[in-house]
C-alpha cells in the first residue's frame, strides 16, 4: 500500500509539472508585448522559425502637400535568426526626379527581432494636377521568406489645379497636363554628352524637353515601330516632361534653299516623313509639342512676291492628305496643321516667325497670311547663341555676324532691352490668333560685366532675366520658356556653374501663374 501511495504521488507531481509548464510556469518563457525576448503581441509568431517579410499594405494614397510617404515592412510568423530584404521604387505615372525622389535600400532584422521596419520616400513639392503613382518593390529576401504583398502602389494626389487662369496659355497648359503656371523646359545641350543623365543628376525639374528632328533622314535612325520619335518621347517621359519636337527638315538641301518646295523628289520625301512624325506621335498617345520649321518662314517671306505667301509656289497636293489645299506656302502650313489634326490629336503644333529686321506688323501680317493663327501656339525666339559669343565674334562658333547690342539692358533704360522684346512678343501674341507663346532655344549664358567669354562660358543674361521675371512673360501671353544651345560651343547646364539649377529651383518654389 505504501508503494502504491508513492507511485500515485510521483504521478501526481509529474502531471502537475506538465500542467505548470503548459501554463507558463517555471522553466518556460512566456512571450508578451512587454517581454523583449518574446514575440511582440502586434506581430505574433513562433520564435523558433524565421518568419515572412512583407509590406503591410498593397497600396497607399497621399496628398502632394504631405512631404513624404512611409511604408511599413513586417516580419510575421517567426523571428528566429537574422533576416533582410531590399526595397526600391519604380516609376508609374509618377516620375522619379520630377514627382518623387527615387529610393532604395535594405531593411534588416536581428535574431529574435520581429519589429516593423519602415522605408520613406520623399514627394516633390512642384505642383502637378491629377493623380500620379509609383511602386515600391521588395526583393532579395534573406534569412526569411518573402511574403505577400511584396509590392505597393503609392498614389500621389497633386496639389496643383487648373488655377483661375482661363486664357489661351492656361488652357493649353491644362491640355498638356500642367497647372496654370508658366512652364520651364530644356532643349539641346550641345556640350553635354548625355543631357538626360545630367538633368537627372542635378535633380532638375523640366516641364518641356525639346530635341530636333534635324537635317538628315531621322526615320532611319531607329527602327519602327515609332522610330526616333518615340525614343525622344521616352527621354522626356523619364524626367516627367512633355516632349517637344523641332521639325527642321526644310533645310535638308541647304539652309535657306527655298527652291526645294518646288522639287518633286524633295517634297515627296518631306510629306512622307511628316506623316511618319504624326503617326509616331499617335502611337505615343500622350500630349506633345511640335515646332514647325524654324527659319523657313523667314526665308519664305524673303522670296514671296510682295510678301504674299500665296504667290510663292510649292508642291502640296502631291500629298494625298492635302489634295484640296493650294500649291503654295500657305498650303504647306495648312497641310502641316491638318495632318496633325488627322493623325495625332494629342499633338499641339506651332510656327516660329522670323522677324529678321522686319516690323512686328509685317511679321504678324505674313504669318496670318500663311495661316499660323490656326495652329496651337507661337514659337518666340531671342538668339540661338550666347551674347558673348557674338561679342567675341568667334567665326568658329558661327558668331562672326557683326553688329552691336547683343547683350540686353536688364534695367530697361537703353536699347536693346527686355521690355522692348516683351512688347514685340505681345504684338505677336495678340496679332496671331491670340495664341500662347513658347520661347524656344533661349541661351543659358551667365551674366557678366565683361563682354565676350570663351567656348562653353560666354556671357548672356536672358536666362537670368526670364527666370527672375517670369510674370512678365506670362503677362504678354507666355505659356513657357525652353532653354537650349543653338551651337556646340555655347553655355550649357554642364558649364553654367549651376545657374540653371539655382534659378529654376527658385522659380518652381513660387511659379508664375497664367492669366
Amino acid at each position: 500500500m505504501a508503494l502504491l501511495r508513492a507511485l500515485l504521488s510521483s504521478a501526481t507531481l509529474l502531471l502537475a509539472g506538465l500542467l505548470l509548464a503548459a501554463c507558463g510556469g517555471a522553466g518556460t518563457q512566456v512571450a508578451s508585448s512587454s517581454d523583449p525576448a518574446g514575440t511582440p503581441s502586434g506581430n505574433p509568431g513562433n520564435p523558433g522559425t524565421a518568419g515572412t517579410l512583407a509590406l503591410s499594405a498593397a497600396s497607399d494614397t497621399l496628398s502632394q502637400a504631405v512631404d513624404s510617404v512611409t511604408l511599413t515592412v513586417t516580419r510575421s510568423g517567426g523571428s528566429s535568426g537574422s533576416a533582410s530584404v531590399s526595397y526600391a521604387t519604380s516609376d508609374g505615372t509618377a516620375i522619379a526626379g520630377a514627382n518623387y525622389t527615387a529610393a532604395n535600400g535594405t531593411l534588416t532584422w536581428s535574431d529574435g527581432d520581429a519589429a516593423d521596419k519602415t522605408a520613406t520616400v520623399t514627394v516633390s513639392a512642384v505642383a502637378f494636377t491629377g493623380a500620379k503613382n509609383f511602386t515600391v518593390n521588395l526583393s532579395n529576401a534573406a534569412g526569411a521568406a518573402l511574403g505577400s504583398p511584396a509590392s505597393a502602389t503609392v498614389t500621389i494626389n497633386g496639389s496643383g489645379s487648373a488655377g483661375s487662369g482661363t486664357g489661351p496659355a492656361a488652357l493649353l497648359a491644362a491640355k498638356l497636363g500642367f497647372p496654370a503656371r508658366l512652364l520651364v523646359g530644356l532643349g539641346g545641350q550641345a556640350s553635354t554628352s548625355d543631357p538626360i543623365a545630367t538633368m537627372q543628376s542635378q535633380a532638375l525639374t523640366v516641364d518641356i524637353y525639346d530635341e530636333y528632328l534635324g537635317t538628315g533622314d531621322w526615320t532611319s535612325w531607329n527602327a519602327p515601330p515609332c522610330d526616333y520619335v518615340c525614343m525622344l518621347a521616352a527621354k522626356a517621359d523619364s524626367i516627367g516632361a512633355v516632349p517637344m519636337f523641332t521639325q527642321y527638315q526644310m533645310a535638308n538641301n541647304g539652309d535657306g534653299n527655298i527652291a526645294v518646295i518646288s522639287d518633286n523628289a524633295f517634297m515627296t520625301t518631306y510629306w512622307a516623313r511628316a506623316k511618319i512624325l504624326y503617326q509616331d506621335l499617335a502611337a505615343y498617345n500622350k500630349p506633345a509639342l511640335v515646332n514647325l520649321e524654324p527659319d523657313f518662314w523667314g526665308y519664305a517671306y524673303q522670296h514671296s512676291p510682295s510678301g504674299d505667301p500665296t504667290r510663292l509656289a510649292a508642291l502640296v497636293t502631291i500629298n494625298p492628305d492635302c489634295a484640296t489645299l493650294p500649291n503654295n506656302v500657305t498650303g504647306i502650313a495648312g497641310c502641316l496643321i491638318s495632318m496633325a489634326r488627322k493623325y495625332a490629336p494629342k499633338a499641339y503644333v506651332g510656327f516660329p516667325p522670323s522677324a529678321w529686321g522686319n516690323s512686328d506688323a509685317v511679321v504678324v501680317a505674313f504669318m496670318n497670311a500663311v495661316g499660323a493663327q490656326n495652329a496651337d501656339f507661337i514659337v518666340e525666339q531671342t538668339s540661338d547663341r550666347d551674347s558673348g559669343c557674338f561679342e567675341a565674334a568667334s567665326a568658329a562658333d558661327g558668331c562672326a555676324r557683326g553688329g552691336t547690342g547683343w547683350y540686353w539692358d536688364v534695367t530697361n533704360q537703353t536699347t536693346p532691352n527686355f521690355q522692348q522684346h516683351l512688347a514685340s512678343a505681345q504684338a505677336w501674341h495678340t496679332g496671331i490668333g491670340n495664341l500662347p507663346l513658347i520661347w524656344w532655344q533661349i541661351p543659358l549664358g551667365v551674366p557678366s560685366a565683361t563682354p565676350g567669354g570663351t567656348d562653353y562660358h560666354y556671357r548672356d543674361n536672358r536666362e537670368h532675366y526670364f527666370l527672375t521675371h517670369p510674370t512678365e512673360l506670362a503677362a504678354v501671353g507666355g505659356l513657357g520658356v525652353v532653354f537650349g544651345t543653338g551651337e556646340v560651343h555655347q553655355t550649357s547646364i554642364s558649364t553654367d556653374g549651376g545657374q540653371y539649377k539655382s534659378l529654376s529651383t527658385t522659380y518652381f518654389a513660387a511659379p508664375a501663374p497664367l492669366p
